[in-house]
Protein backbone atom coordinates (compact mmCIF):
# COMPACT_ATOMS: atom_id res chain seq x y z
CA UNK A 1 0.00 0.00 0.00
CA UNK A 2 3.02 2.49 0.96
CA UNK A 3 4.31 1.75 -2.57
CA UNK A 4 1.28 2.66 -4.24
CA UNK A 5 0.76 5.71 -2.20
CA UNK A 6 4.63 6.60 -3.22
CA UNK A 7 4.12 6.14 -7.08
CA UNK A 8 0.99 8.21 -6.81
CA UNK A 9 2.60 10.99 -4.97
CA UNK A 10 5.54 10.90 -7.78
CA UNK A 11 2.86 10.97 -10.35
CA UNK A 12 1.18 14.15 -8.95
CA UNK A 13 4.56 15.55 -8.23
CA UNK A 14 6.29 15.16 -11.75
CA UNK A 15 3.09 16.05 -13.32
CA UNK A 16 2.69 19.71 -12.07
CA UNK A 17 5.58 22.22 -13.83
CA UNK A 18 7.85 24.94 -12.24
CA UNK A 19 9.45 27.74 -13.34
CA UNK A 20 12.70 25.92 -14.69
CA UNK A 21 10.52 24.26 -17.26
CA UNK A 22 9.11 26.98 -19.14
CA UNK A 23 11.08 27.35 -22.27
CA UNK A 24 12.33 29.91 -24.09
CA UNK A 25 10.21 29.08 -27.26
CA UNK A 26 7.14 27.08 -27.98
CA UNK A 27 5.77 25.99 -31.08
CA UNK A 28 2.94 27.27 -31.07
CA UNK A 29 0.81 30.16 -28.69
CA UNK A 30 -1.67 27.44 -27.71
CA UNK A 31 1.12 25.60 -26.00
CA UNK A 32 2.83 28.23 -24.17
CA UNK A 33 -0.15 29.08 -22.54
CA UNK A 34 -0.97 25.88 -21.93
CA UNK A 35 2.33 25.28 -20.05
CA UNK A 36 2.33 28.68 -18.10
CA UNK A 37 -1.25 27.98 -17.37
CA UNK A 38 0.29 24.39 -15.57
CA UNK A 39 3.14 25.51 -14.14
CA UNK A 40 3.78 26.70 -10.09
CA UNK A 41 4.86 30.46 -10.29
CA UNK A 42 5.07 32.55 -7.13
CA UNK A 43 2.42 34.86 -8.86
CA UNK A 44 -0.74 33.97 -10.32
CA UNK A 45 -3.51 35.71 -10.79
CA UNK A 46 -6.61 36.73 -12.46
CA UNK A 47 -8.85 39.42 -13.18
CA UNK A 48 -12.19 39.59 -14.81
CA UNK A 49 -12.36 42.53 -16.72
CA UNK A 50 -15.86 45.00 -17.59
CA UNK A 51 -14.47 45.83 -20.74
CA UNK A 52 -16.19 45.40 -24.14
CA UNK A 53 -13.69 43.13 -25.56
CA UNK A 54 -11.23 41.69 -23.28
CA UNK A 55 -12.88 39.30 -20.88
CA UNK A 56 -10.30 38.61 -18.35
CA UNK A 57 -6.09 39.29 -17.94
CA UNK A 58 -3.65 36.55 -16.63
CA UNK A 59 -0.71 36.86 -14.93
CA UNK A 60 2.49 34.73 -13.65
CA UNK A 61 5.71 35.57 -12.55
CA UNK A 62 8.66 33.32 -11.01
CA UNK A 63 10.69 36.01 -10.02
CA UNK A 64 8.05 38.88 -9.11
CA UNK A 65 9.96 40.80 -11.32
CA UNK A 66 8.59 40.47 -14.89
CA UNK A 67 6.60 37.54 -15.89
CA UNK A 68 3.63 36.30 -18.78
CA UNK A 69 0.31 37.91 -19.38
CA UNK A 70 -2.33 35.98 -20.70
CA UNK A 71 -5.30 38.43 -22.19
CA UNK A 72 -8.57 36.45 -23.28
CA UNK A 73 -10.64 37.80 -25.30
CA UNK A 74 -14.67 37.57 -25.53
CA UNK A 75 -14.20 36.26 -28.66
CA UNK A 76 -12.82 33.15 -27.27
CA UNK A 77 -9.32 34.36 -28.57
CA UNK A 78 -6.55 34.77 -26.00
CA UNK A 79 -3.22 36.56 -26.33
CA UNK A 80 0.23 35.86 -24.38
CA UNK A 81 2.96 38.19 -23.60
CA UNK A 82 6.61 37.11 -21.65
CA UNK A 83 8.16 39.60 -19.87
CA UNK A 84 5.89 41.81 -19.33
CA UNK A 85 7.05 44.01 -15.67
CA UNK A 86 5.12 43.56 -12.60
CA UNK A 87 4.83 47.20 -12.30
CA UNK A 88 2.74 46.96 -15.83
CA UNK A 89 0.91 44.61 -14.66
CA UNK A 90 -0.47 46.16 -11.84
CA UNK A 91 -0.99 49.05 -13.41
CA UNK A 92 -3.19 46.98 -16.23
CA UNK A 93 -5.52 45.62 -13.70
CA UNK A 94 -5.83 48.65 -12.21
CA UNK A 95 -6.76 50.35 -15.48
CA UNK A 96 -9.69 52.59 -16.24
CA UNK A 97 -10.20 51.25 -19.85
CA UNK A 98 -8.30 47.46 -20.19
CA UNK A 99 -8.60 47.94 -23.92
CA UNK A 100 -6.62 51.43 -24.38
CA UNK A 101 -4.08 50.35 -21.79
CA UNK A 102 -3.66 47.25 -23.65
CA UNK A 103 -3.10 48.77 -26.54
CA UNK A 104 -1.11 51.86 -25.50
CA UNK A 105 1.85 50.19 -23.46
CA UNK A 106 1.26 46.31 -23.73
CA UNK A 107 0.29 45.54 -27.51
CA UNK A 108 4.00 45.19 -29.57
CA UNK A 109 5.70 45.61 -26.13
CA UNK A 110 6.40 42.34 -25.42
CA UNK A 111 6.74 39.38 -27.76
CA UNK A 112 6.37 35.66 -27.06
CA UNK A 113 8.88 33.46 -29.57
CA UNK A 114 7.21 30.88 -31.36
CA UNK A 115 9.55 28.65 -33.28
Amino acid sequence: MKYLISIFFLMIVSCSGNCDNISKKFNSYDEAISLVRSTDFSVEEKVDTDSSWIDSIEYYSCDEVSGYLIVNTKKGKSYIHKNVPIQVWNEFKNADSFGRFYNQNIKGNYYLNIN
